[in-house]
């Protein structure tokens, strides 16, 4: 925020502008990712998450169910898609169920 602006700006401009001049943007977007995926997948296979992280453009899923993992894992592509449609831009390139 070092530059200052005299005319009116909407608050939205003023929230992007101190995103990108603070680098703030991957932070939101791991926490946009968390949020897509417990929305997305529901109770029952938030039961089974342990844990979702993003890192870089792969997202890793930490999951207490063999056979869950294994289920999802045929359908990485489709996932990955709803995922970043979800969030309204390509954040999730990989997908790797552990």
């Amino acid at each position: 925020m070092a530059k200052r602006h005299n005319d009116n700006l909407p608050i939205s401009e003023i929230l992007k502008e101190f995103v990108e001049a603070n680098k703030l943007q991957s932070g939101l977007d791991k926490v946009d990712v968390r949020e897509a995926w417990m929305n997305m997948m529901g109770n029952g296979v938030n039961n089974y998450t342990t844990d979702v992280k993003l890192d870089k453009d792969t997202l890793y899923v930490s999951l207490s169910s063999s056979v869950l993992r294994e289920e999802l894992s045929y359908g990485k592509q489709k996932i990955i898609a709803m995922l970043n449609e979800s969030i309204g831009k390509e954040v999730v390139k990989k997908l790797i169920l552990r």
